[in-house]
C-alpha cells in the first residue's frame, strides 16, 4: 500500500486542451484522499442541479448535467451536500496501533482503494470515529464516538457487507457514491426499515423504482413529492 500510494500521488495531473468545436476539454487524475471527496461532492451537486432541471433539461444525459455541477464547484457555487464530503476509511484495529497491515488487515478508503497506515492515522486526527465489531459475516455491534450519534444502522448500511467493508453501489447503475437508501418493500407497504429491506439507488434510479412500487399499488396513497 506505501508503495501504491506513492505511485498514486506521482501520477496526479491535470491537462486542458480544445476540441474541435471549441469547448475547452480536461482529464486528470487524483489521489484517492482527494479524489473520493470530491466526486462525493460532483455526483451531489450533478443531482441537485438534475431535480431542480427542468422537464427538457432533465432528459439529458447525466454527464450533460455533470458538467454544469463541475463548473459551479470550481466557482465555489455549489449548495447543500456539495460543499461538504465525507471521507470513509476502515482500518483494522491491530494495524492501525501496530502503523502497518498485515495478514489481510484492511486498510482502504472506501470506494478507493487500499491505502498506507501510516496515511489512515494522519488522515483520523481530526475524524469523527466509529467501531464496528463484526465476526467477518454479520455485524454485531456499532458503537459511535464523538459529539454525534447517528444511527448505527446507518453505518451498518454505509460500510457495506464484511469483511470487506468497500462501501455500496446503485443496485441497478453501479454508482458508488451519493446515494439513497430505497425500502425494497415500502413502508406504505408496511416494509421495515432494516438491513434486509434496504438497498441503495441513485436518485434517478430510485425515483424510478418508486414509480414501479407506485404502478404496483403499493405506495398506497399520492406519489411523493421531490422537492426541487
Amino acid at each position: 500500500p506505501e508503495h501504491l500510494h506513492d505511485c498514486q500521488v506521482d501520477a496526479q495531473r491535470f491537462r486542458t486542451w480544445r476540441t474541435e468545436l471549441g469547448n475547452v476539454a480536461f482529464q486528470g487524475e487524483l489521489p484517492p484522499e482527494i479524489g473520493v471527496p470530491f466526486i462525493q461532492r460532483l455526483d451531489a451537486e450533478t443531482d441537485r442541479l438534475w431535480r431542480a432541471a427542468s422537464p427538457d433539461e432533465r432528459a439529458r444525459s447525466r454527464e450533460w448535467h455533470a458538467a454544469r455541477a463541475f463548473a459551479r464547484l470550481v466557482s465555489a457555487e455549489g449548495r447543500g451536500k456539495a460543499t461538504t464530503s465525507d471521507l470513509v476509511i476502515v482500518c483494522d484495529i491491530n494495524a492501525y496501533r501496530r502503523g502497518r497491515a498485515e495478514g489481510g488487515e484492511p486498510c482502504h478508503i472506501v470506494g478507493g482503494g487500499p491505502i498506507p497506515v501510516s496515511l489512515a492515522r494522519e488522515l483520523a486526527k481530526d475524524a469523527f470515529l466509529k467501531a464496528v465489531l463484526h465476526d467477518g459475516v454479520n455485524i454485531h455491534t456499532v458503537a459511535h464516538f464523538g459529539r454525534y450519534r447517528p444511527a448505527a444502522l446507518q453505518t451498518a448500511l454505509d460500510l457495506g457487507a464484511p469483511p470487506e467493508f468497500d462501501g455500496v453501489t446503485c443496485v441497478d447503475c453501479d454508482r458508488r457514491f451519493h446515494l439513497e437508501w430505497d425500502h425494497v418493500d415500502p413502508c406504505a407497504n408496511g416494509g421495515s426499515t432494516s438491513l434486509g429491506n434496504l438497498q441503495p439507488r441513485c436518485p434517478r434510479c430510485h425515483d424510478a423504482k418508486t414509480e414501479r412500487d407506485r404502478r404496483a399499488g403499493l405506495l398506497r396513497g399520492s406519489p411523493r413529492e421531490r422537492a426541487p
